[in-house]
């Protein structure tokens, strides 16, 4: 008899697992398969939003094994101390399954543990499941990375899509073993956690995410590409938490939306949306073959840049106080809710890097503590292509203007005084620039420049002069 481990990282589901069902396919009658948790203190010491929200989805992932009677097991500490207790508790370890990383933190940790599992003579069983095309799949003909999505998307629709990854869960039940009375230390870890834990995620989990999911591609989708761009719109499909945290598949999810494509001919919402799942393939596929893009830009002569290094109007931006209505407005509804409208966030990045021209990685690393949805792929992607800093960027002469992008995208206000109350007076005539009321239209709608919501801290005109003039140098 063989135990066989499989471990859960950022694949939080049993639907549509390629790990677990591999472990299920490959076990014999006398193995035995134990679900398997490390609880990593590298990444609990700071409780952000994103960690918050990530564990309150590891929580409905292990009430819903432990209601199907499927327990999983906690292991806790430094790398090689936490699977020690694995190695020690389980003598009879034959094999340890898990969803490879290909980038960042996770690919360097899971190489540490490959490393680590083979001297201890262990089996290590590895698969890429995070994306529906993983970084070596599309590759140009000299097998060099694409770097234009344009020319990436049109081999991206051509490949062949990876099969669902069924999970049995009744020959699971046949193999899975309960020894969580030998794993006390890393379960009073997982206890800890959860002492921790905000009750801020109320929709959290597999089932939160497949219903989601199902819901949008029945009833939205078809829309999206109309109103992805509308903040105040449910336009988009806020399915990114779900995705970011494996407790949805991508391939479940591109399934869905394909068969919706196929049965409603010519909705470009499908297809827009679908071009989506394309970008976050893409944007991991550059992470990995250049992961100095974590800090460094990938368009070498912008590495240089002498950015602002003022704090102070740094903070301004993080806390929503610009006098920019729609900037400060998705500023706090990142606070607010973990999350940011994708037009938002192209917004206010261009805002951070084109008006007060602060490194865009001081604005990454505010949005990977703040998103529950953080990737890091993506994120630094989106971050590079706002700042004109990345592959197959916006020009850098292609500054977004705060203003027309509010009127276009937000021309009531809607948004802006969902999350700014202190305009909820001011007519759509005056909500994107309050500041341009008279002191007697302040009082009568209640909101006194300076007092009440601030004034513009730069002169968008102005800025937009020295940002040319920042990246012509």
């Amino acid at each position: 008899m063989a135990t066989f481990a499989v471990w859960f990282r950022k694949d939080l589901r049993l639907h549509d697992h390629t790990a677990l069902k591999q472990a299920i396919d490959q076990a014999t009658e006398d193995d035995r398969i134990l679900l398997l948790f490390h609880v990593n203190p590298d990444l609990n010491d700071s409780f952000s939003p994103r960690y918050d929200y990530y564990y309150h989805t590891l929580k409905q992932f292990v009430d819903t094994c432990v209601q199907k009677e499927f327990p999983v097991h906690f292991i806790a500490g430094k790398t090689e101390s936490a699977w020690n207790q694995l190695i020690d508790t389980c003598n009879d370890l034959k094999r340890v399954y898990f969803n490879y990383d290909e980038v960042g933190f996770g690919q360097e940790r899971d190489d540490q543990v490959i490393r680590y599992l083979k001297k201890k003579d262990i089996d290590v069983c590895t698969f890429l499941d995070h994306h529906i095309h993983h970084a070596s799949d599309i590759l140009k003909q000299d097998n060099s990375p694409y770097k234009v999505f344009s020319a990436y998307f049109k081999q991206w629709q051509q490949a062949e899509k990876p099969q669902i990854q069924k999970v049995d869960e009744d020959k699971l039940m046949q193999y899975v073993i309960d020894r969580r009375d030998d794993f006390k230390k890393g379960q009073a870890a997982y206890e800890e956690l959860l002492d921790k834990m905000t009750d801020k995620w109320r929709y959290a989990g597999e089932k939160q995410g497949l219903r989601r999911a199902e819901n949008f591609v029945d009833r939205r989708m078809k829309e999206y590409d109309k109103k992805r761009d509308i903040p105040s719109a449910k336009g988009t499909s806020m399915l990114s938490p779900y995705l970011r945290t494996g407790a949805l598949s991508c391939r479940t999810l591109y399934q869905m939306s394909l068969e919706k494509l196929h049965s409603h001919k010519g909705t470009a919402g499908y297809e827009t949306f679908i071009q989506e799942l394309a970008w976050r393939d893409f944007y991991h596929m550059i992470y990995h073959f250049y992961p100095e893009t974590k800090d460094k830009a990938f368009l070498t002569k912008y590495r240089d840049l002498e950015w602002n290094q003022d704090k102070a109007i740094l903070e301004k931006w993080k806390n929503g106080e610009t006098g920019f209505p729609i900037v400060d407005a998705a500023m706090k509804q990142l606070r607010k809710i973990g999350w940011m409208h994708n037009r938002l966030r192209m917004i206010t990045a261009s805002f951070l890097t084109k008006d007060l021209l602060i490194d865009w990685r001081e604005g990454e690393k505010y949005f990977s503590e703040m998103l529950i949805d953080y990737d890091e792929a993506s994120n630094i992607g989106g971050w590079q292509w706002a700042s004109s800093t990345g592959t197959d960027a916006v020009p850098y002469f292609r500054i977004f203007n705060p203003v027309r992008q509010s009127e276009r995208f937000d021309p009531d206000g809607d948004f802006i005084k969902k999350y700014l109350p202190e305009l909820k007076d001011v007519p759509s005539n005056f909500i994107h620039t309050p500041e341009k009321m008279t002191t007697e239209q302040q009082q009568q709608y209640n909101c006194v420049i300076g007092k009440d919501y601030p004034k513009p801290i730069v002169e968008h005109k102005t800025q937009r002069e020295r940002a040319l003039e920042l990246f012509k140098q």
